[in-house]
């Protein structure tokens, strides 16, 4: 089970979800939280555990701006924008998917290509 600290920290960042629904805020938080203990099992480090959560948060909160710009059909430019900038590397949604199925898809992604993800400074 994680450290109460470390669920602090994605628990008590509000800034996670408040641009989505419930359903994708929950989807998002429930990856974070498996990705953090995923993170614990394998840490022979702990004490540096708390700063890589702490960049999945702030990843998982550009991800969570790109699905809100994604669906804002005023805002698409702007998400290619945070796409580009952020270095995603996983496929834009289709236009058709609805926000709970492009979030999926990219925490998927995310997932499985955790060693690619280029790690923030």
């Amino acid at each position: 089970m994680l450290a109460r600290s470390l669920l602090d920290l994605i628990l008590g960042d509000e800034a996670l979800t408040r641009t989505l629904r419930d359903s994708e805020a929950r989807l998002l938080i429930e990856w974070l939280v498996e990705q953090a203990e995923h993170l614990d099992r394998r840490s022979r480090d702990k004490s540096a555990l708390a700063s890589q959560v702490w960049r999945m948060c702030r990843r998982a909160r550009s991800i969570g701006r790109f699905i809100d710009l994604w669906f804002n059909q005023t805002s698409r430019a702007s998400a290619c924008q945070l796409w580009a900038s952020e270095r995603f590397g996983w496929p834009m949604p289709d236009s058709e998917e609805e926000p709970y199925e492009a979030l999926q898809a990219i925490l998927t992604w995310e997932g499985e290509h955790q060693e690619a993800i280029p790690q923030a400074a």
